[in-house]
C-alpha cells in the first residue's frame, strides 16, 4: 500500500514529523570528518547511533565507512562519557593509528554535557595524544538542526587548525558544502583552469569515490590534509559555497585569521556557475580560461535545444536548503516551474530565498523549511506535478502519484554512480539537464498514444 493513504487534506501539525525531510547531525559531522586526509570519524556515544551513522553513509557511498565509537552503557549515559572517550582515544591511536580524530557527540553524551575540550586537554596532558597527532570535535546533537547543520559544525571546527604566520600564501579556501566527492573534484578543476591555487576543505574526494584495486588501505589518499588545513589561515580569501553548510566555517577563518570571506550559492546550472566562476576570475585577476568559456557554451547550447520539453514543466523538490536555492533557480531559469519545495533543515531565511527566486512564475509555490515529505505528498495529491527530484525516499511518493522521480541529493539508496559524476559546474548542468529530459521524455513515450509515438522527438 506504500504512502496511498496519505490524505489530500492537509491539517496544521506542529509537534508531529512523518517521514521527515532531513536525518540527524551526526551523519553530517561524520562526512565532513572524513574529507580530512588519515582522520577517523569518532562517535561520542552508543554503540547503535555509530552503526547508523557509518550504515547511512555507506548506504549512500557504497564505500565501507570506518568510524569509532566510546560505546555508552547505562552507566556513561547517566555519569558522563568521560572515561570512555579517554580510554577511546588512546585505543585508536595505538590501534588504528590515524593522524587525525575527528569527535562529534550523539544526544547521549550532550544530555549529560560531555565537554569535549576538558576532555581533549587531559588526553593531551596524560600522553595519550601522541605527537603530531591531532584531535579536535563538534557539538552536534541530534535533537536539533539536521545532517546540514552537523556538516557545518564540523566543517567550523576544522578552523581551529588555521594558522597566520604573516605571510599570505596566494591560495584560496574553498569550502565546498554538502556535494558528492565527484562534485569536490569538478570544484578544485574549476579553480585549477581558472588559474587559482587552492584549499579545498573538507575534500572526500579520493576517499568515497576510490578505485578498486585489490590492496587495502585503512586511510585512503585523499581528503585535505593538516598542513593544509593550517595554512588556510594564509590564504587571500575564502569562498563558502552554500550558507546553511559552508558559512559558519568561512565567517570564523575571517574572524580568527582575518581571511575575507564571500559567500556563494553552490555552482548547480548556469548562473550560480557563473557567479562562482566570476569570483575565482576576480581573486585570481584573470579572464576565463577558454576551456570554461567553451563548458559554458555547451551548457547553453543544451538549454536551448531542450527548452520546448521543459517549458511550464511543474516539478516539486525536496533536499537540503543550500542545494535547493541553487537547484530552484536553475530550474526557473530554463522555464521548469517549481511549485512545491521542502527541506527538513529550519530556517526562515530558506523560504524568503525561495519566494525571491520563484516570485515572477506564473503558478503559486508551496515552500516550507522545517517540513517533512508527508506535507510533501499532500501537495502533490492537490496540485500535481510532471516530475519530482528528490533522493531515494521520494520513490514511494513517485510510484504512488505515478510521477517521473529525478534521483537527486542525500541519500541515494538505491542507484550507483553519484559518486563519480559531478552534477556542480557547467559539466555537472550538462547531466542534470540529461537526467531531467531522460525522464520528462520517457514519460511521454509511456503515455503517448500509437500515432503520437514518434521516433524522433
Amino acid at each position: 500500500m506504500l504512502l496511498r493513504h496519505t490524505p489530500k487534506e492537509i491539517t496544521e501539525r506542529k509537534a508531529l514529523v512523518i517521514n521527515p525531510a532531513k536525518t540527524c547531525q551526526p551523519i553530517g559531522a561524520m562526512y565532513a570528518a572524513l574529507g580530512i586526509h588519515g582522520c577517523l570519524p569518532h562517535s561520542h556515544g552508543a554503540q547503535g547511533c555509530c552503526a547508523y551513522h557509518r550504515s547511512a553513509l555507506t548506504r549512500h557511498y557504497k564505500e565501507p565507512i570506518s568510524a569509532s565509537t566510546s560505546s555508552f552503557t547505562e552507566g556513561a549515559s547517566v555519569f558522563g562519557g568521560h572515561s570512555n572517550l579517554l580510554q577511546a582515544i588512546n585505543n585508536i591511536f595505538t590501534v588504528y593509528e590515524p593522524e587525525v580524530i575527528a569527535i562529534h557527540t550523539t544526544c547521549l553524551s550532550e544530555t549529560i554535557g560531555d565537554d569535549l575540550k576538558q576532555i581533549r586537554t587531559k588526553a593531551q596532558k596524560e600522553g595519550k595524544i601522541p605527537a603530531g597527532k591531532y584531535v579536535f570535535g563538534a557539538s552536534t546533537p541530534s535533537y536539533v538542526g539536521s545532517h546540514v547543520t552537523g556538516f557545518s559544525n564540523m566543517v567550523k571546527a576544522m578552523t581551529e587548525f588555521a594558522e597566520s604566520t604573516g605571510k599570505k600564501n596566494g591560495k584560496v579556501n574553498i569550502i565546498p558544502g554538502w556535494v558528492e566527492p565527484a562534485d569536490m573534484e569538478e570544484i578544485k578543476r574549476m579553480a585549477k583552469l581558472t588559474g587559482v591555487k587552492s584549499i579545498l576543505f573538507p575534500d572526500t574526494s579520493g576517499v568515497l569515490n576510490t578505485p578498486l584495486t585489490g590492496e587495502y588501505k585503512m586511510f585512503p589518499d585523499g581528503g585535505t590534509t593538516v598542513a593544509e588545513l593550517k595554512s588556510t589561515g594564509d590564504s587571500v580569501g575564502t569562498l563558502a559555497l552554500g550558507e546553511w553548510c559552508s558559512a559558519d566555517a568561512a565567517i570564523e577563518l575571517d574572524k580568527k585569521n582575518k581571511v575575507p570571506c564571500k559567500v556563494l550559492d553552490m555552482p548547480f546550472g548556469l548562473k550560480a556557475t557563473d557567479r562562482f566562476v566570476d569570483a575565482l576570475r576576480k581573486i585570481a585577476g584573470v579572464t576565463v580560461s577558454d576551456e570554461l568559456a567553451l563548458e559554458r557554451g555547451q551548457l547553453v547550447d543544451m538549454i536551448s535545444d531542450m527548452h520546448e520539453y521543459f517549458y511550464h514543466k511543474k516539478v516539486a523538490l525536496v533536499g537540503d536548503p543550500d542545494q535547493l536555492i541553487a537547484m530552484t533557480e536553475f530550474l526557473v531559469s530554463i522555464d521548469i516551474c517549481p511549485v512545491h519545495i521542502i527541506t527538513g533543515t529550519p530556517g526562515k531565511k530558506f523560504e524568503k530565498r525561495i519566494r525571491e527566486i520563484t516570485r515572477d512564475m506564473p503558478f503559486e509555490v508551496n515552500v516550507k523549511a522545517k517540513g517533512d515529505m508527508f506535507l510533501l505528498h499532500q501537495w502533490i495529491k492537490n496540485d500535481p506535478v510532471d516530475l519530482l527530484m528528490g533522493n531515494t525516499y521520494c520513490k514511494y511518493i513517485a510510484r504512488d502519484e505515478d510521477v517521473p522521480l529525478v534521483r537527486w541529493g542525500f541519500p541515494i539508496l538505491d542507484r550507483q554512480g553519484h559518486q563519480y559524476f559531478p552534477t556542480v559546474g557547467y559539466k555537472g548542468g550538462l547531466r542534470l539537464l540529461e537526467k531531467i529530459l531522460a525522464a520528462l521524455l520517457d514519460r511521454k513515450d509511456r503515455d503517448d498514444p500509437e500515432i503520437k509515438f514518434e521516433l524522433i522527438l
